[in-house]
């Protein structure tokens, strides 16, 4: 348990880096899910299948209402 906050820093500024990099080279909805997922799990390779669409998904989201 000593280790989760720093595997959830480490996510997050995963998350926030992918959106950064996304958002200055915008393309398809869809292209930019992969790309998130892509990202995730290389970054986080124990990542659940499941999980990983859920957050590319919401990470997808935001980046358009951002937009």
């Amino acid at each position: 348990m000593k280790g989760l906050p720093i595997v959830l820093a480490a996510v997050g500024g995963a998350v926030i880096g992918a959106a950064t990099a996304l958002l200055l080279a915008p393309q398809s909805g869809s292209d930019t899910r992969e790309s998130i997922k892509a990202f995730i799990k290389s970054h986080c390779p124990a990542i659940k299948d499941r999980d990983l669409n859920t957050i590319a998904d919401q990470i997808a989201e935001e980046i358009r209402d951002v937009k």
